[in-house]
């Protein structure tokens, strides 16, 4: 029998520690960055002006981050820091951002492109995603680097970020349960519901019924539309900050190793563009991020334009996306063994197409077939998300060699969540001012069955020219830190 203080540490302990890190990041994440649209309306500044609009920028500097994140893999946590230190500073400093963030909030519209990124708010957003960003990365090459098999273990530490996104967006509506505004709130839209049918046709009794119901959730301080959304977002990072020194100690894999310019800026993981596969992968997955961005950009403002709300909270309809998310990541290890990873590509690619296609017919509906689309385009996010992002994070981490795998994490987010969602959260605030009337009358249809079509282009000529022949799906029994034949 082996002496047991020899014994490797069992992996169980690991993945909860990572899936905690997972839940309290993606809890951040998802306490503001859905809801932030309302926040910028209710503070005007989502008005569309000569430069575009300020929410266009909003939305546009954490793909910005994203584009600049390997400068941070690149260096610090490849070859200077540990990756649970460089974790820690950057969620520290990130609360302190967000808390800052929205009492710098003020109404207009940008008069140049360039005058979006000037206003203080938009700035401070910018400080702060280049403070997030790079987690996304560091998060995902510490966990592959602590578990026994990725494809198995990843998914399961995985969907705890997915349970900490849900957490984050019901966060404002805990809120209410805790302080009594939830009961105010349903008084009042009872009472808003039976003076309009009292009032019938008198359009002067209905809209003294709309005023006295706007004047009590003028009074609510919690909700979607808050700034303690940011306030939220930023004692999680403060605590996700101090946490991440728990995390099991991670070493720089190229410590030691002397620093050149092309290591700095991460070109060594641009040697994986020379794999033919690899390549389409990452250009395929650039450009159906740049119709991604509309979901992020947009997805919470149509949603909310036409009704549709879970519990009160167009947040919480949004939410559902990531309960399905769950169910999904939980079957990825299935389906990688049943599918692999073109296939799982595939569909994630056609799930956003289907999605668009689905919110494009909802408009001009009422009823079933208004809302039944539009929940079943937001419930398809676990297969986009998952099938999508997951998968071309695992496939990244297979085909890219140990000592680089922190720069190839950063290269695919900085192609996707940078460089695509940027162009993208740009093409769709220009495309939302050519689909809306001189009266601000949105042509819903049209915004969404455009990057539908771009999405399936993408899809097909993805699914026509990518054969990873060398690429071998690693069983249960392999390492995560298995090669890949290229």
């Amino acid at each position: 029998m082996s002496d047991p203080t020899t014994t490797s540490p069992p992996v169980r302990l690991p993945m909860t520690r990572l899936g905690v890190m997972m839940f309290l990041q993606f809890f951040v994440w998802g306490s503001w960055y859905v809801a932030m649209y309302g926040f910028l309306n209710d503070a005007g500044m989502t008005e569309i002006g000569p430069g575009g609009s300020f929410d266009a920028a909003a939305y546009t500097v954490a793909p910005i981050a994203a584009i600049l994140a390997p400068l941070t893999l690149g260096l610090i946590c490849d070859r200077l820091m540990n990756t649970e230190h460089v974790l820690a500073i950057l969620n520290i400093v990130g609360a302190g951002l967000l808390w800052l963030a929205p009492t710098l909030a003020s109404a207009g519209a940008p008069d140049s492109f360039l005058s979006q990124f000037t206003q203080p708010m938009i700035l401070c957003l910018l400080a702060y995603m280049l403070c997030f960003m790079p987690t996304l990365g560091l998060t995902a090459s510490l966990s592959f680097k602590h578990l026994a098999n990725s494809e198995k273990d990843f998914p399961a530490v995985r969907v705890l970020g997915t349970i900490g996104w849900i957490v984050g967006n019901w966060a404002m509506w805990g809120c209410r349960l805790f302080n009594g505004e939830g009961k105010i709130i349903s008084q009042a839209t009872a009472q808003l519901e039976q003076a309009k049918a009292a009032a019938g046709s008198n359009g002067a009794a209905s809209n003294a019924a709309q005023q006295a119901f706007d004047t009590v959730m003028s009074t609510i301080e919690y909700s979607d539309n808050s700034p303690h959304i940011f306030h939220a977002a930023a004692i999680a990072s403060g605590i996700l900050g101090v946490y991440c020194l728990t995390l099991p100690k991670t070493t720089p894999p190229a410590k030691g190793e002397p620093i050149s310019v092309s290591k700095v800026l991460g070109v060594d993981a641009w040697a994986l563009l020379k794999d033919k596969s690899f390549f389409v992968f990452a250009v395929a997955s650039f450009l159906v991020c740049i119709p991604l961005a509309g979901y992020y950009a947009k997805g919470y403002g149509f949603v909310d334009a036409m009704g549709v709300q879970l519990f009160g909270s167009t947040t919480g309809a949004m939410s559902t996306g990531q309960m399905s998310e769950i169910i999904f990541m939980l079957v990825m290890p299935i389906c990688f063994a049943r599918l692999g990873v073109k296939k799982m590509l595939m569909i994630g690619m056609l799930a956003w197409a289907v999605r668009y296609a689905l919110w494009g017919f909802a408009f001009g509906q009422t009823g079933p077939m208004l809302t039944l689309p539009i929940f079943v385009g937001i419930l398809l996010h676990g297969i986009c998300y998952d099938f999508f992002f997951v998968t071309g994070m695992i496939y990244t981490d297979k085909k890219a060699q140990p000592e680089v795998r922190g720069q190839a994490q950063s290269l695919v987010v900085m192609l996707t969540q940078g460089l695509g969602l940027g162009i993208g959260a740009q093409a769709f605030g220009w495309w939302m001012g050519r689909c809306t009337s001189a009266d601000d009358v949105v042509n819903w249809s049209q915004l969404w069955y455009v990057p539908a079509l771009f999405a399936l282009g993408v899809m097909v000529v993805f699914t026509l020219l990518f054969w990873d022949k060398g690429y071998r799906d690693v069983s249960a029994s392999q390492p995560a830190s298995s090669t890949v034949e290229g």
